[in-house]
């Protein structure tokens, strides 16, 4: 009687920054880790887990009964780069591999230096991170986040990489979704804005309703809540020009909290009520789809009373 073969669980792929495995078959994730990394123990592997040092597609798991399925990508953290990771300041890395790089920017950090090039951004904190490995290693500013804006950004790792996302922006970027929390009541559930878009002397954004020779921008929104005095609202970006979600909810009267420059009366959360939510791209080498998601910050919750999302 021949013997059955065990039935395979997961591929192995290695990566600069830990141990990928790609599973088979559905389980979860800590009877998954058990099964992959021999040699470790029961607490070791739990330990891990606790740290933040797996991620599932991109996303950091410490849920020990995370369902996987097939074709999920699950990757193990070494020490070395979570502990590099560590050095990090006002950014926190959410997805890495050859390619790209995902992070989570928080309010208050500049995308990319300005005319001080001395200043601390999120593009020169990922350069100095990746040159630990290589000194050649460098990364590439894909889009941007505005300073005051917290959120999901995405920066390239290679020139191919930068060319392909820009180039293709529309096909390989399928979602950018952002939680806004703005001045005054909302009255319709749901709305979309456009308008074309110039710049200043003083880098300040002007909206036209016809076409004046500006950038076309188009914007969705939609209301999740609201009381007399804020609107929480989701917001979709069809295009994506510079300061173009603060600029068109001044447009719609409703300017967003804390945004003095467009409009806004106030600033009781001490920061833009503005988030960059979910981020949904094509790999631009494997093509495959990935999909990372942000919580909203607290203090948009607690300003309007609601849960977390």
């Amino acid at each position: 009687m021949k013997n059955k073969k065990k039935p395979v669980k997961a591929t192995k792929e290695k990566n600069n920054s830990g141990q990928y495995y790609v599973v088979k078959e559905e389980t979860t994730l800590l009877p998954f880790l058990l099964e992959e990394m021999k040699g470790k123990s029961r607490n070791a592997i739990k330990s891990v887990l606790t740290r933040g040092q797996i991620y599932v597609d991109g996303q950091s798991i410490t849920q020990h009964n995370h369902p996987l399925k097939p074709g999920q990508r699950v990757m193990t953290q070494d020490n070395k780069t979570a502990m590099s990771e560590q050095a990090l300041v006002g950014i926190e890395i959410v997805y890495e591999d050859e390619d790209i790089i995902i992070i989570e920017k928080e309010s208050g950090m500049l995308s990319i230096a300005g005319q001080n090039q001395f200043e601390v951004t999120a593009h020169n904190q990922l350069m100095g991170y990746v040159k630990r490995d290589h000194p050649k290693n460098r990364i590439y500013v894909v889009h941007r986040l505005d300073k005051d804006t917290s959120g999901i950004m995405l920066f390239a790792k290679n020139e191919q990489t930068k060319q392909a996302l820009q180039e293709n922006w529309k096909e390989k970027v399928l979602e950018r979704t952002y939680t806004a929390v703005v001045e005054g009541e909302v009255k319709k559930n749901q709305g979309t804005i456009k308008s074309w878009l110039t710049e200043s002397k003083t880098f300040k954004m002007y909206s036209s309703s016809f076409d004046n020779g500006g950038k076309e921008a188009i914007t969705h929104y939609k209301k999740i809540r609201s009381n007399r005095n804020y609107t929480l609202l989701e917001v979709n970006l069809e295009t994506g020009r510079k300061n173009q979600i603060r600029v068109h909810m001044e447009d719609l009267g409703h300017p967003i909290v804390g945004d003095k420059k467009y409009g806004a009366h106030g600033n009781p959360m001490k920061r833009l009520g503005l988030h960059a939510t979910t981020l949904v791209l094509i790999h631009p080498t494997t093509g495959k789809k990935l999909k990372f998601n942000s919580k909203m910050p607290k203090k948009f919750a607690t300003l309007l009373k609601v849960k977390e999302q």
